[in-house]
């Protein structure tokens, strides 16, 4: 676990907390870590939820799947990134799988432990909790920045609303996305092969550069 700490300091979870505090923390709150394969489902929809995840190395997606099996990627969380915090407080089955993405390894706490104090009358549960809200609304703006990318009316509107806020994220015109062509488009909600038709489009009329995920957009 302690290989793991200078990982979960950077955490919006654990902002902080000092090192050293760590190992008590996780103890009292029910830490345990598992490893998963690429591809391998950490959780399907419809499986309860009673713990969040942090990510501690890999990566992991949050996609939905329709009753055709057309998938729709919602997020991808990566090293020091927690998911499930939503279904977990509700003590609700959840509506999304959780997919490995790379070999990884999740961190998993109990969230009765993390919202209760407990006997022991922990002083940092308030903090934590404090924590917890930020992470969530942090979340939320993300799902909003998702709702307006996803809205725009045409695919070009699309591809390039999403670009330009990764290019903001980054805070230089050169960035690297964390998507695959194929989890792009399921990200987008748009067939593979029209956004790779796009994206040549825009790379022949000079508005972007790309190699596989790494971008570079210019001034029109």
């Amino acid at each position: 676990m302690n290989e793991f700490f200078s990982i979960l300091k950077h955490t919006t979870l654990f902002r902080g907390i000092q090192e050293h505090e760590l190992s008590d923390m996780l103890h009292c709150l029910g830490a345990s870590i598992r490893s998963y394969p690429k591809d391998s489902f950490l959780l399907r929809s419809g499986d309860p939820f009673s713990s969040l995840g942090i990510v501690l190395s890999g990566a992991v997606v949050l996609l939905r799947e329709d009753f055709w099996g057309n998938r729709t990627i919602l997020a991808k969380v990566q090293p020091a990134e927690m998911f499930g915090e939503t279904y977990a407080c509700l003590k609700n089955t959840s509506s999304v799988s959780v997919q490995a993405d790379s070999d990884c390894k999740v961190l998993w706490l109990d969230i009765h432990r993390v919202l209760t104090s407990c006997s022991n009358a922990c002083s940092f549960h308030t903090h934590l909790i404090r924590n917890l809200l930020s992470a969530m609304a942090e979340k939320n703006l993300q799902l909003t920045q998702k709702l307006q990318i996803t809205s725009q009316r045409s695919l070009r509107e699309k591809i390039l609303s999403y670009l330009s806020a990764q290019s903001q994220l980054a805070e230089n015109p050169e960035f690297t996305i964390p998507f695959s062509r194929q989890q792009l488009a399921d990200y987008l909600a748009v067939d593979r092969s029209a956004l790779s038709s796009a994206l040549g489009k825009l790379r022949d009329e000079g508005i972007l550069e790309f190699h596989k995920n790494r971008f570079r957009l210019f001034l029109r």
